[in-house]
């Protein structure tokens, strides 16, 4: 399994315990859907590696679940997982719809405004806390626009196409033929 074809589902906090048990926290939207989990791959010296379930229980109203591993049955164990990023296969992702989207699903659509047309093609998502930004080649010109529920009208899957209405002057900073 390539980390490509992963999505990071979170990380091993620490150990829980004395008998292997660890804490993960769940960086998804609704940890409560990962109840049910057989295996997951954990990041070990830039490998993925498959580590099978024996059990996992969620803190209520929290995103940390309590892990036990198969095979991890001790502190010393259950320490060398410190901080190592937990994935899983993409067609484990719950599936969206509407004008909701996974970053790494629209990454070569092509994005329109509302007033000024054709923007570009979305090469990634630049994924700062708090203020994720679509990264628009178009030419040989960046543009940056927010990934705001406030700006984007539409999601096209089936056209690979996101239509915006982006604020007054934004493309304008960018080049000269967009304003």
């Amino acid at each position: 399994m390539k980390i490509d074809d992963t999505f990071f589902l979170g990380i091993v906090s620490k150990k829980f315990g004395y008998k292997g048990d660890i804490i993960c926290v769940f960086d998804v939207d609704k940890p409560e859907k990962y109840t049910e989990l057989e295996s997951v791959f954990l990041l070990i010296n830039k490998k993925l590696v498959p580590f099978f379930i024996e059990k996992i229980s969620f803190r209520p109203n929290s995103n940390q679940a309590i892990i036990r591993f198969k095979g991890i049955d001790n502190e010393k164990k259950a320490e060398d997982l410190i901080d190592c990023e937990m994935y899983l296969p993409l067609d484990m992702l719950p599936p969206l719809s509407g004008n909701q989207f996974y970053f790494h699903e629209v990454e070569g659509f092509k994005v329109y405004d509302t007033r000024q047309g054709y923007i570009g093609e979305i090469e990634k998502i630049l994924d700062y806390p708090g203020n994720p930004l679509f990264q628009i080649k178009r030419n040989l010109n960046e543009i940056l626009i927010p990934v705001s529920d406030k700006f984007i009208k539409e999601v096209d899957r089936k056209l690979k196409k996101i239509v915006v209405t982006t604020p007054e002057g934004l493309l304008g900073i960018y080049t000269n033929d967009v304003s």
